[in-house]
């Protein structure tokens, strides 16, 4: 029995993945999992040492309802250090179980049955999915190669436009590994104040770009506080997945909005975490340039192996993935669940990410370096078995 609002939903392709990984499992071959976004380093020792320090203190294990008096702070610092924005920590910071649950419970409180929501295609599927769970209607955004993997606001119906109420953006983005310049954001800034809806940036990758770049965050460009907010989790940057710990900041009125239905649906987030993102904020640029250099190194040894099959793909300027353009005349979901019953190795079929998604797979440098260059033999041998190389 499904409430009316599940109806349409499809089980998510990464536990659909999951099941079929377990199965080549259970036929005893070895899994290489370039598919989940989960990041395989470990937090910065002072991040486990606090974690575990406070983990000791029975005193800390009933709710605590709210981020404790040093996180928001912490975080507003960071913005300040990192992106030159300036934030009031007790209105324009709220903490979020992660952005996933954030950005799902964010729609729930912006968005009323039938209200228009602008979310990219290829886009991370929480964005379409809280739409729809909150009753709105999403109007799909085409990202392709010839638009440079760019929203083209200028290309949206104006009858759209102005019955939109908020607009996804992602960027350095997931799937696609873009880096976005100011000037598109203060585009985006310029088109939500004519036709007045609101901006949801999610800001996860912020700190994994190569080559010696650096992000922009939304809130940097002028105006763009009073039209929407910035979405930014710990799991990424810190390696914390498992901690469910993030935060928005922006807007004060999304922010009062996603508070108060938070008050009705959250007991907040467990102390010692608590206390351990707030040291993981205050880590510095030392930490970031180490894993930046892992995930670059990572990056350019998969971009050069493939390249050696005859796999020309794009070389990613940030985030843990890769996009490529499937070399073979099949859906992206036929080759991800051919290469992994062939060879064990796991990718994300374009199409998960939505219709414009299929055509490509997506690839995680989730892996040491010796595990990423077994996985890339296995791909070539594979491409050779089907004839392409």
């Amino acid at each position: 029995m499904k409430s009316d609002r599940l109806q349409g939903l499809s089980l998510g392709i990464f536990t659909e993945l999951a099941n079929r990984k377990q199965k080549v499992k259970q036929q005893g071959r070895k899994v290489i999992d370039l598919s989940v976004g989960n990041p395989d380093l470990p937090p910065h020792p002072r991040i486990m040492s606090t974690l575990s320090t406070w983990a000791q203190d029975g005193s800390k294990y009933g709710y605590t309802l709210h981020a404790i008096p040093a996180f928001n702070p912490a975080v507003a610092q960071f913005y300040s250090d990192r992106y030159n924005v300036d934030l009031q920590p007790n209105q324009e910071i709220l903490q979020v179980p992660g952005t996933q649950d954030g950005l799902f419970q964010l729609a729930l409180s912006i968005i009323n049955p039938g209200d228009y929501a602008l979310v990219t295609d290829p886009g991370y599927p929480i964005y379409e999915t809280s739409v729809k769970l909150a009753g709105g209607r999403v109007y799909y955004i085409p990202l392709t190669e010839e638009n440079g993997f760019f929203p083209r606001l200028d290309q949206i119906p104006e009858s759209i436009l102005k019955k939109a109420k908020l607009l996804f953006i992602n960027f350095p983005g997931n799937p696609i590994p873009q880096l976005a310049p100011p000037s598109f954001f203060e585009e985006v800034v310029f088109y939500a104040k004519k036709f007045d809806f609101k901006v949801i940036h999610d800001f996860t990758y912020s700190e994994l770009v190569f080559d010696q770049e650096r992000a922009t965050s939304f809130l940097n460009i002028p105006g763009a506080k009073e039209v929407g907010v910035e979405f930014n989790s710990l799991s990424k940057t810190f390696h914390m997945a498992g901690c469910r710990i993030g935060y928005v900041v922006g807007n004060m009125e999304i922010i009062q909005a996603l508070s108060l239905l938070m008050s009705h649906t959250h007991y907040g987030i467990f102390y010692p975490i608590q206390k351990a993102a707030k040291e993981a904020l205050k880590l510095g640029d030392s930490f970031y340039r180490s894993h930046i250099r892992i995930y670059q190194s990572r990056r350019d040894l998969v971009i050069k192996e493939l390249k050696k099959s005859g796999w020309d793909v794009m070389n990613p300027p940030a985030t843990m993935y890769i996009w490529a353009k499937i070399p073979l005349s099949v859906s992206s979901t036929e080759f991800c669940y051919r290469l992994m019953e062939d060879t064990g190795v796991v990718l994300t079929p374009g199409s998960a990410f939505g219709k414009n998604g299929e055509g490509y797979v997506r690839i995680n440098l989730v892996q040491p370096e010796v595990q990423l260059k077994k996985a890339m033999n296995l791909i070539h041998h594979f491409l050779l078995k089907q004839g392409w190389v």
